[in-house]
Formats: C-alpha cells, structure tokens, sequence
C-alpha cells in the first residue's frame, strides 16, 4: 500500500466574494504553487488570477461533471500531486461544489488543506446588526413548495438567527414567504456585499418586502438573515392555521391526533395548537372531528 506522505494535498481555498482584493496572502501563494487547480468556471477564476498576477493550470469542476470528475482528481492527489480547488465565489462546498470532492479525499486518506477567506454568510452577518453569539446557516432552501415549507416550519421557533442564500429574482417571494410562516420578524437582506453597490436593508420582513416591491429589480447575489424567534408565547401563524384547517377538514382524525402532530411538526405546544384548533373548529357547522380532552402543555 502506498505510504499517505507520497500523496498529495488537496486546497481548499477561499475566493473573494466581489472585491479581488479579498483574498488571502496564503491562498495567492497555494494558487500559484500547485499542480492542478479545479475550478467552478475557469474563465471566472482565469480573471482572478491574472489580476494577481498568479499563474496556475485550470481544469473545470462544477455541479454538472463533479460526478465524473472526482475520480479522475483524486487519482491525481494518489499520484503526488497537489490539487487546489476554487467555486467561483466564497468557500467552495458551502452551498458550491467541492464537498462531493474533500469527502472522496477524505476517504482516501488523502491530506484537507482549508485556505479560508471570504463567506457571504459570515460577511452578511458581520454587518448585519442581528445575534452572532449562535446562528443556523440554512443557505438554499429546496424550490419545491412543500419541502420549502416544511422546512421553514420547523425552523420557526429557532431562536437563533437565520442565514439564507437567494438568488434576486426570488428573493423578494422568499421574503414574502417567510413573513408568512415566521411572522413579522427582524431581518437583513445584503446584496453585492463587498462590491461598488454593496447594500444592507435592514427593518423587519414587511418593510423589506415594502421596499423590493418600490424597485424594478433586484441584482446581485443575496444573502437574507431572519432574528430568530424572541423567547415569550409561541405565535401561530397563517401557515400553522392553514395546517390546522387542511388536517380538520380532510384527515379523518381526531382532533388530539391532528393536535399531537401539528405541535411535534411545528414545535409550538399542543396547548397553544389545540386552543387554536377549537377557535376553528367552532367557525365550522360540519366539523367531522370531535376534541376528546385537552391535552396536557409540553
């Protein structure tokens, strides 16, 4: 078996976010010293380089061939050689390809260099005025609809902030959506952070929606932070009563079995669901469900 030092190392290496300037004294020297460097666009870090004057061999790794090249790249790592890999902005794996890669490496025995550097997350909530004693890193939310809600209720009593990625045809919908099920919380949209047009709006949820609808478009990439949920009584939402009045009128349970479920899903306490429940199920003359005792507080 071969011995692990005749392997080479694998970079992981930070880029900046917007500005060229932000990047690393150690990254531009592991950039300029290795034998292979695998880039999300080649043309994208083609610029970076030259501007530091930095010349290095480029292979392209992105979503659509990481599968295909992973392989091939870690064959050249068990062979000697030095390997660094770039996404086209910001710590490569963290909502960027890479991961699929350092996991192969990994696994392989082969040496994981991180070069850190820029992060949007942690720019964004550098700057943005919210907690940073303790937050949750969400990035990308699914695009289909109910994995997307699910999702976002079961982070609606998370007290920590929030950190979201949208892109800026879609963030305003995000928005909207969040509103929706968390309620009308704090929040921090940034937008081309680090760049000449670099903006931070900051208020709650409704007033940022106010203000994206005033424009005619959004540009450059976003990064959303949400306050997390203040401790006091549990809030239920127009998401938790939609959920409530679906499972009331078409589940066939009883109401403790809807309540029991509703308040595991949401994290609000069955008291508070229950209480909620009976209101609605009073405003309706066929309610086919029927209450059989109030269950105890969590």
């Amino acid at each position: 078996m071969t011995d692990e030092h005749t392997y080479g190392t694998l970079y992981v290496v930070a880029t900046p976010i917007g500005n060229l300037e932000d990047i690393t004294l150690r990254a531009l020297r592991i950039l300029g010293s290795v034998d292979l460097i695998a880039a999300e666009d080649t043309r994208h870090t083609r610029k970076l380089l030259s501007y530091h004057h930095v010349d290095g061999p480029l292979i392209s790794y992105h979503e659509h061939n990481e599968q295909e090249r992973t392989p091939q790249l870690i064959r050249q790592l068990l062979d000697g050689r030095s390997l660094a890999v770039v996404s086209n902005a910001g710590t490569p794996s963290v909502s960027d390809p890479g991961y699929r890669l350092i996991q192969a490496a990994v696994q392989a025995g082969i040496r994981v260099v991180p070069i850190p550097g820029a992060a949007a997350a942690i720019t964004a909530l550098s700057g943005a005025g919210l907690p940073t004693d303790s937050f949750i890193f969400v990035g990308f939310l699914p695009k289909k609809k109910k994995r997307r809600t699910d999702q976002l209720l079961k982070l609606a009593e998370e007290p920590r902030t929030l950190i979201f990625y949208e892109s800026p045809q879609r963030v305003g919908a995000l928005i909207d959506e969040l509103a929706e099920i968390f309620g009308d919380r704090p929040a921090v949209l940034g937008r081309e952070m680090t760049k000449v047009h670099e903006e931070f709006l900051r208020g709650n949820l409704a007033e940022l929606s106010a203000d994206l609808k005033r424009r005619a478009s959004v540009r450059g990439e976003c990064t959303l932070l949400i306050g997390g949920r203040q401790r006091g009584p549990a809030q239920i939402t127009t998401a938790v009563t939609g959920k409530i009045q679906k499972a009331l009128s078409t589940s066939g349970k009883r109401l403790s079995e809807v309540v029991k479920e509703i308040a595991a899903d949401t994290g609000l306490s069955r008291s508070k669901v229950y209480e909620e429940a009976l209101k609605m199920k009073k405003k309706t003359s066929n309610g086919v469900l029927s209450a059989s005792g109030r269950p105890a507080d969590d």
